[in-house]
């Protein structure tokens, strides 16, 4: 170590190069060899020396890589972007911008990143939406009058955006400043294509004709804002043209997709809105004199085709002279041909007259009386053959006239109705049978449930006087008549009670109510 100038201090000075060696020193001896497993973010491929830098990351950390030209030509496949590998180096720093990195010795890999996953996750969900329709997309126009651009207002994107526009056809610029890298990234980007949408066309702010998304080149994570979904919903959703130009020619990202157009650089959009104010002066003067010298060699050509028809035309005398002709040789004719005229009618006139005489109507109404005497005759052989030809299709029709069909039809119903009458014979007489079975399965069925059958068989219903059935020797008390009844008859007698029955106390039992005679087949007590 140096020496160190006298401080009031007793805490020991160290330069930045002892304090970086020492931090070098300390993170090889610590770790040495080590293998790490992350996400490929920044890769470009080998720099020019052959040597590759980039960056390992996974959802929390990020770590410097290189792999020396030596490694490079030993790895067994293409590191790509968004590449999940497993990295075999020894871990060092760089004491220039005061990082740590791996010096990567082996590599392979891993797995698709966390990352691209979710990318590419997101793009099929977006595009089974159809936010990526190439038939949704809008043509650029041709000669916007406003430009809007959507980038950040400290970075050299929109001065090269601006200065192109200025070389190409100075235009009016409207620049919504948005974060281009960060967790609000997309929020703002997504906010500021909407409110662009959301200006009214010849308000304060006017709004602009084509819009312009711009960032400079960057990793993976630097553009991932402009993957957000929110950014990708509101361009599909821009009524304004938009062109992407975020990253270089080699990076891309979901609202390239959503786009009208995608422009390699931020120049090369700004190239795309608007047209070379040169070119377009050049293209109208060149139009401009093709156009003057169109029309005049046109006007020579009518002026000429003119000039030789006008010589083609005859005069005025010529054109008249052969209709002035016709017009004297008709009306010389005119006098004869009305003399003539008149003559011809005169004669019509005179033949008619003498057609109309007297004589010559009598003869014609004789002619008419010999006529009609001659029809008159005519009249009843004529009326006599019209009243046989009547009457002769009368015999036909009438020939065709006969009972017959009536008679058969009849005969059919009859012996239809004849049938009907013995089937409803029938089924009377099987009516008539069912009942009677009927009859007697009930009948039985009653001789059977009914008491008679019992006392047939030597049992007895004991009656109170009232005529009520005793279902119960209870019920009876010492000297109660007793009606006992039989098959063949009825037999009265009285109650006699035992000793048991005399030592209790007789209950006082309330007269029995009047009822119906017991019907065939009640129950009661029997003996």
């Amino acid at each position: 170590m140096s020496e160190k100038p006298e401080s009031a201090s007793n805490v020991t000075e160290y330069t930045v190069s002892e304090i970086s060696g020492a931090l070098k020193r300390t993170v090889e001896d610590t770790f040495g060899h080590v293998r790490v497993r992350g996400e490929i973010s920044g890769y470009r491929g080998p720099h020019s020396s052959g040597h590759a830098y980039f960056s390992l990351k996974d959802d929390k950390a990020r770590m410097e890589a290189v792999i020396w030209r030596s490694s490079m030509s030993r790895l067994r496949f293409q590191p790509e972007e968004g590449m999940e590998v497993i990295a075999t180096g020894k871990l060092t720093t760089y004491p220039g911008s005061s990082k740590y990195q791996i010096v990567i010795e082996q590599m392979e890999p891993a797995g698709a990143g966390a990352l691209m996953a979710l990318l590419e996750e997101r793009k099929r969900k977006l595009g089974s939406e159809g936010l990526f329709d190439p038939a949704a997309k809008r043509r650029l126009p041709f000669m916007p009058r406003i430009i809007g651009v959507v980038t950040s207002p400290t970075g050299a994107v929109i001065r090269d955006i601006i200065h192109r526009i200025t070389d190409r056809f100075p235009l009016h610029v409207l620049v919504w400043p948005v974060r281009v890298q960060g967790e609000t990234c997309g929020a703002e980007v997504a906010n500021a294509i909407n409110g662009f949408n959301g200006l009214e066309r010849g308000g304060v702010l006017p709004r602009p004709d084509v819009l312009i998304v711009a960032r400079g080149g960057g990793s993976l994570e630097d553009l991932w804002g402009f993957n957000d979904e929110a950014v990708v919903r509101a361009v599909a959703a821009s009524q304004i043209p938009i062109i992407s130009a975020v990253g270089h020619e080699t990076d891309w990202t979901l609202i390239d997709l959503a786009a009208d157009v995608r422009a390699p650089t931020p120049t090369g959009a700004a190239e795309m809105a608007v047209p070379v104010k040169a070119d377009l002066r050049a293209q109208v003067a060149t139009l401009g004199a093709r156009l003057a010298s169109g029309m005049s060699r046109y006007l020579d050509r009518r002026r000429q085709t003119q000039r030789a028809l006008a010589r083609a035309l005859p005069s005025a005398d010529q054109l008249l002279a052969l209709p002035r002709r016709r017009f004297d040789e008709t009306a010389g004719r005119l006098g004869r041909a009305l003399q003539a005229n008149t003559q011809k009618k005169r004669g019509e006139f005179d033949g008619c007259a003498r057609q109309l005489s007297p004589r010559l109507l009598q003869q014609k109404i004789r002619e008419k009386r010999i006529e009609i005497k001659r029809l008159d005759g005519q009249l009843p052989r004529c009326l006599s053959a019209f009243l046989d030809k009547r009457r002769a299709v009368f015999d036909r029709q009438a020939a065709r006239l006969s009972i017959e069909p009536a008679a058969r039809l009849a005969q059919r119903d009859r012996q239809h109705l004849q049938q009907l009458e013995r089937r409803q014979v029938q089924a009377v007489n099987l009516l008539i049978d069912s009942v009677k079975r009927r009859s007697g399965e009930l009948e039985r069925l009653l001789k059977t449930l009914s008491y008679q059958g019992v006392l047939e068989r030597g049992f007895a219903v004991v009656l109170d006087p009232s005529g009520t059935p005793i279902k119960r020797a209870r019920a009876v008390a010492s000297g109660d008549e007793l009606t006992l009844k039989f098959q063949d008859g009825d037999v009265q007698a009285v109650a006699k009670d035992g000793e048991e029955r005399r030592s209790q106390p007789k209950t006082e039992r309330p007269a029995p109510a009047k009822k119906p005679p017991v019907p065939a087949g009640s129950q009661g007590s029997l003996f």
